[in-house]
């Protein structure tokens, strides 16, 4: 039994393929640079459980606003 070659249609869903690993690729280092600037820019991580948090609704109340400078 002789190999065949490649069908056309292995050809271009090969391409596809190629493709959509790129785009996930894409996507997996855009998560990881933007979790790599969150951790860097030393901001609390909190998770949102639905609960209220008193440190959280104060914190937001008691933001001191920034005054102008002529």
């Amino acid at each position: 039994m002789a190999l065949q070659p490649t069908h056309e249609l292995h050809k271009r869903r090969f391409g596809r393929n190629v493709g959509v690993a790129g785009l996930l690729l894409a996507f997996v280092v855009l998560v990881f640079v933007l979790t790599m600037v969150k951790i860097q820019r030393g901001e609390p991580v909190q998770g949102f459980d639905h609960v209220p948090v008193a440190e959280r609704a104060a914190g937001a109340a008691a933001a001191p606003a920034e005054e102008a400078t002529p």
